[in-house]
């Protein structure tokens, strides 16, 4: 069993479930499960997925017309026991942006998992992503549409100006958002602007970041551009998604303001890019490699960084993934479970996870092999537990 906070593994280990949540000891009549070779972790976290994208059957280009709410909630459910299977027991799900008549998808997901209804990872649900008209998250922007073509409500994101910003931010808080994601800057597969391009002003930056504060939620922002990085934290973003084209300077601020970064470097080298335009498989040619670079120095500086994954982007279930990029990118091992376990329970303020101590949530994983010496046995879960439920179990017979 390892010990995250300390970086040992705990021979002949045992682990006390009860009510859900890991125990000093075991009552006499406890049912016993003898996982044999295996090593416990605490259970995996990705800070950026969306589970209601991707997953089967959803090559279609047509895909974002063609699932209404009732499909792609669907498709979430799959794609949730999915993602829960591979280890990952907690997730983000940063920012829908579909059409779904102003409702929150996420947010459902997440009532009928915790209800227990669907298997799926615990979900943190940001409702609607907040962008700008032609914005990264704006789906018109992706197919290049003609006008008046799926138009999005500012319910469902779309929002210009301070004062669409702060009733955006509002109407997601108000139907159950737990985390708010805006769009700072474009991003490789934007069609407007150059390669991380500043999306909203400094001042709805702010609005947003104050809306949000205000009610006790945190912003994740999507950011690529240097300049923007750094207007985002010194607007109060509390974490970078990506991160990609931030220079030294930018990232010595998030250090200084102790600004969570989520990565999402795998996809750098695993996002099939082949169906986008010409013009922005050109951009991710020229963009990736400088991100690897600057994850490199973002984790050689000290800045925080948590395991997010930006799945689809890769294939839900595979979000393990990002840790062995995580290790080519210069963290330890060890480094890359701290990302994916405790600093992940540190950005979403849960204090009921991310390590295998008595009082925690008995969310609990286990592996073949040493963690410690090769990280890629992450991507071979045998066994997860989700709040002392078992819900995969591949023990030899």
């Amino acid at each position: 069993m390892l010990d995250v906070d300390k970086g040992e593994l705990i021979e002949q280990a045992e682990l006390a479930v009860v009510d859900g949540r890991i125990a000093e000891a075991a009552p006499e009549d406890a049912e016993v499960l003898d996982l044999g070779d295996v090593t416990l972790l605490p259970g995996l976290m990705d800070m950026e997925v969306n589970l209601l994208l991707g997953g089967p059957d959803h090559r279609s280009p047509l895909n974002p017309v063609q699932d209404d709410p009732a499909v792609r909630t669907l498709r979430a459910v799959a794609n949730a026991r999915r993602t829960l299977r591979a280890g990952l027991t907690t997730v983000r799900n940063l920012g829908l942006f579909v059409q779904t008549g102003g409702l929150l998808l996420d947010v459902a997901l997440r009532k009928a998992i915790d209800l227990g209804w669907i298997e799926g990872p615990r979900v943190v649900p940001a409702g609607h992503a907040i962008t700008p008209t032609g914005g990264h998250l704006d789906p018109t922007m992706f197919q290049a549409l003609a006008p008046h073509v799926l138009p999005l409500s500012v319910e469902e994101g779309i929002a210009d100006g301070v004062a669409e910003v702060r009733r955006a931010v509002r109407y997601q808080i108000k139907h159950g958002a737990r985390v708010i994601k805006v769009c700072a800057s474009n991003g490789v597969m934007s069609h407007t602007g150059p390669a991380g391009a500043q999306q909203y002003s400094n001042e709805e930056l702010r609005a947003i970041v104050d809306e949000a504060h205000r009610a006790g939620l945190k912003v994740a922002a999507h950011c690529m551009g240097d300049e923007a990085i750094r207007n985002a934290v010194d607007a109060g973003i509390d974490c970078i998604e990506h991160g990609s084209l931030a220079t030294e300077e930018t990232l010595r601020l998030m250090l200084e303001r102790e600004t969570f970064l989520v990565a999402t470097t795998y996809l750098t080298e695993g996002m099939d890019t082949s169906n986008a335009a010409p013009e922005l498989q050109a951009k991710a040619a020229e963009v990736f490699p400088r991100s690897r670079a600057t994850i490199s120095r973002a984790i050689e500086l000290g800045v925080r960084v948590a395991c997010g994954t930006d799945a689809p982007a890769i294939p839900h279930g595979r979000n393990a993934r990002e840790l062995l990029a995580l290790v080519r990118r210069g963290m330890t091992p060890l480094q890359a479970i701290r990302a994916a376990t405790t600093v992940a329970a540190e950005l979403i303020d849960a204090d009921d996870r991310g390590r295998l101590e008595p009082g925690l949530l008995a969310d609990v994983i286990a592996v073949p092999g040493d963690p410690l010496a090769d990280i890629g046995v992450t991507e071979d879960v045998r066994f997860v537990m989700k709040g002392g439920e078992v819900v995969r179990d591949e023990r030899p017979s």
